[in-house]
């Protein structure tokens, strides 16, 4: 019978270990932040579906299409501008120091 192969990638099993001496982490991660529009954007979008066939219903359709269309507009619009201003708030140039990722073979060994 075929001796079982490790299954577990190299980088999991400790085998890489030339890179265990870099010291801080070499890439910076920069998150937006918080902010409402997203769900005022699937709030609007909603009120637009809903004015599709929500006809008769308390008020005209319409009514709910025209409300649904400005408020996902508005927050289009915010989520436009914060990504920009996100954008703007990055800094220029990063220091770039980072480990060679080994190579990884995604075929099945032999055997």
């Amino acid at each position: 019978m075929a001796e079982r192969q490790e299954s577990t990638p190299p980088a999991r099993r400790g085998d890489v270990r030339r890179h265990a001496n870099i010291a801080v982490a070499t890439e910076l991660v920069y998150l937006p932040r918080p902010s409402w529009a997203p769900a005022f954007f699937a709030l609007g979008a909603a009120l637009m579906v809903i004015g599709i066939f929500a006809e008769g219903f308390v008020v005209s359709a319409y009514i709910f299409a025209i409300v649904g269309a400005v408020i996902a507009l508005a927050a289009l619009r915010s989520l436009t501008l914060g990504a920009a201003r996100d954008f703007r708030r990055l800094p220029r140039r990063q220091r770039a120091r980072s480990a060679v990722i080994p190579p990884v073979s995604f075929r099945r060994p032999p055997g």
